[in-house]
């Protein structure tokens, strides 16, 4: 059965792991009744029942005084990169985007929380560094932690698992930190929100441990992929539809830094992806004889027209990643095979993107993805898929030693 075919909603029984939103909706943590909270949340932000955290703050007697949305809003409906200008307030709550023009807007100011004693943040992840919400949550609570307020971070399982060998990509160089890299993590860096926000909050330095809070998920081991979990998939963000699309998530979102299409404006964004001067069937068989360069995958040649962002309207060549085995799946190293084709494939088509990319406009988007200028080097040398991986090992596993203190949940 195939990872997507097994994550779309929660059967009848009762989930096998409970969220920490889940936990506090039974009466563990943190005593919260009557107390003024901020609440950091998205439309994933519910228990294995759907309950939404905004419900499960009213049910136990919290008050929330204030809202707080990361990039594509409290309601997810805003598209990557599109700013948020605002959000409607929800009854009487005041509401505020943490995603608008500037890098500053990412942070909330000490007005946002409205005289709050605690920040509460319950985001999903995705379990790759290029994904915005940890960085969110890592700036909201070091703002909140220096205006006097305790943080909770109501943890959830990394949805595409967290053991040290499915780790993937190496480090980020000095000064290529963004939004899409706040701190140097792997790429694939197998830690659920909670684990590593608090790894970058006491790393960064900006502010002690003193006040912050992790309310584990329960039953949740690094093994554990989403569909073993029994908890429903709700998307996390427009572009994030099923689990297959998270496995594969690490290594493809470094076509955003490209031309090529990511499939966003298909129905399989991330799954699909090529471009309009690029032949599927090609690209297909380039990927089946770069050796090692599709764990835990099978490819197919496919034509599609995206409806909106890149090539909108326009009939592209691609393929389609499927999923056969998910705990196998490497992403990363499946899209710089693909990165390598589409280079040579291309002749002169393919290109790097120049455009002002997630708050920064003077160095290539690759190159923020990539923690530095290397893998674009590399992928414009031809090097080989054996020896870009091996250049990024070293990093690799001085990230997997580091992160070790920080781990929560047993393998």
């Amino acid at each position: 059965m195939l990872a997507h075919d097994v994550s779309e909603g929660a059967g009848a029984r009762a989930p096998a792991v409970l969220t920490g939103l889940d936990r506090l909706g039974r009466g563990e943590g943190p005593a919260l009744r009557d107390q003024p909270i901020a609440l950091l949340c998205h439309p994933a932000s519910v228990t294995g029942q759907l309950e939404h955290a905004g419900s499960v703050m009213a049910r136990i007697g919290a008050r929330v005084v204030s809202l707080l949305g990361p990039e594509h809003g409290l309601d997810a409906a805003a598209q990557d990169m599109e700013v948020v200008a605002g959000e409607a307030p929800r009854a009487t709550i005041p509401a505020y985007s943490l995603y608008g023009e500037t890098f500053a807007s990412l942070s909330p100011t000490p007005e946002m929380f409205h005289g709050a004693a605690w920040l509460v943040i319950d985001l999903q992840d995705i379990g790759s560094r290029y994904y915005t919400y940890v960085w969110t949550a890592v700036l909201a609570a070091e703002v909140a932690l220096l205006a006097g307020l305790r943080v909770l971070i109501l943890d959830r399982p990394n949805p595409i698992g967290g053991l040290a060998e499915q780790v993937e990509g190496g480090a980020i160089a000095p000064n290529e930190e963004s939004f899409v890299g706040l701190h140097d993590v792997a790429v694939r860096h197998g830690m659920t929100l909670g684990e590593l926000a608090r790894m970058a909050i006491l790393e960064r330095g900006r502010v002690g441990e003193r006040g912050l809070e992790v309310l584990q998920c329960a039953g949740w081991s690094r093994s554990m992929l989403f569909f073993e979990t029994g908890l429903p998939w709700v998307l996390p963000s427009p572009n994030m539809p099923t689990m297959g699309a998270a496995l594969v998530y690490p290594g493809q979102c470094l076509l955003e830094g490209t031309n090529l299409s990511e499939g966003r404006g298909t129905t399989r964004p991330f799954e699909i992806f090529g471009a309009p001067w690029l032949e599927g069937q090609a690209l297909a068989q380039a990927l089946l004889a770069d050796e090692d360069a599709l764990p835990g995958l099978q490819v197919r040649p496919l034509g599609f027209k995206p409806m909106f962002q890149k090539f909108a309207g326009r009939r592209c060549g691609g393929v389609q990643l499927h999923v056969v085995a998910p705990a196998a799946v490497r992403s990363l190293r499946t899209t710089w095979a693909v990165l390598r084709a589409t280079w040579r494939l291309g002749q002169g088509a393919m290109r790097w993107r120049t455009e002002p990319y997630e708050f920064v406009a003077d160095r290539p988007a690759i190159d923020l993805l990539a923690g530095g200028p290397w893998l674009r080097a590399a992928i414009e040398a031809q090097a080989s898929l054996a020896d870009i991986a091996a250049s990024q090992e070293p990093a690799r596993a001085a990230f997997v030693a580091r992160r070790r203190e920080f781990l929560l949940y047993p393998e």
